[in-house]
């Protein structure tokens, strides 16, 4: 595998999380408890979308075929995406939200901590120019998991639930393979068993002060890396994707 080849999977596995996670968000756009929170969370997911679009912008570059990010998007099957299955799972409810979205956001900024001084420039600026974005996403999922653990015996229960089955899809958040080794050779990407040492710092930190108790490591879900994923993912498509498939080509 060339370091280019490995470099456009890369961008396409970081690209795919920001794209899911921001449709699942936009679901909500309308639903959310209180208008303050609905905004919150529509401008989280159009940061998503922004972050999505400069990255699978980028994976197209290399790719070198003459698709554009909006054609890797949307042209694409469901075994051709490469998101985590976290990002993929439904809004079963607020608080369900706010845990997905924790366990994602302190991931993503540990990574794109690192991932801002990469040896490759281009990555180097997206990922700096999230990260901004990202301190701000951490900080109200962080924030709401607190004031939701530890506040009424409903909300409490609501959350701890939502994260003992969300748990079993943060494993392969730090997987690695082929692609990972050899950007990491080349000063591209982190380890990530360096990233994954800081999300449980900041996961047990956050939960400390939810009164929430971390789940026990058992079975965790994989295969997101081979483009397997969970049931929802289709369903998910065939409406992000349906204007592109109904009308070919079309553009505002």
């Amino acid at each position: 595998m060339t370091t280019q080849e490995a470099l456009y999977k890369y961008c396409l596995r970081l690209g795919d999380n920001s794209l899911i996670l921001s449709h699942r968000l936009a679901e909500l756009c309308s639903w959310g408890p209180f208008l303050e929170e609905d905004i919150a969370l529509t401008n989280i997911s159009l940061d998503l979308i922004g972050q999505a679009e400069a990255l699978l912008g980028y994976a197209a570059t290399l790719e070198g075929n003459g698709k554009t990010a909006d054609d890797i998007a949307y042209l694409r099957s469901e075994r051709e995406y490469y998101n985590h299955w976290l990002v993929e799972q439904p809004n079963i409810d607020f608080g369900y939200v706010i845990v997905r979205q924790f366990l994602n956001d302190a991931w993503a900024y540990h990574l794109y901590s690192q991932l801002a001084s990469s040896a490759d420039e281009q990555l180097a600026a997206i990922t700096a120019k999230a990260l901004k974005e990202i301190r701000y996403h951490l900080r109200h999922s962080g924030e709401w998991l607190i004031r939701l653990g530890d506040g009424t015996k409903e909300s409490h229960d609501r959350v701890q639930e939502a994260l003992n089955e969300l748990w079993k899809y943060t494993g392969e958040l730090f997987e690695m393979d082929e692609v990972d080794a050899t950007l990491i050779t080349k000063g591209i990407v982190p380890d990530t068993n360096a990233i994954k040492t800081n999300w449980n710092t900041t996961v047990r930190e956050v939960l400390d002060k939810a009164t929430l108790t971390l789940p026990e490591d058992g079975y965790m879900v994989t295969g997101s890396r081979e483009g397997i994923h969970s049931e929802h993912l289709g369903h998910l498509l065939s409406n992000m994707q349906y204007l592109q498939r109904a009308h070919p080509g079309a553009q505002w």
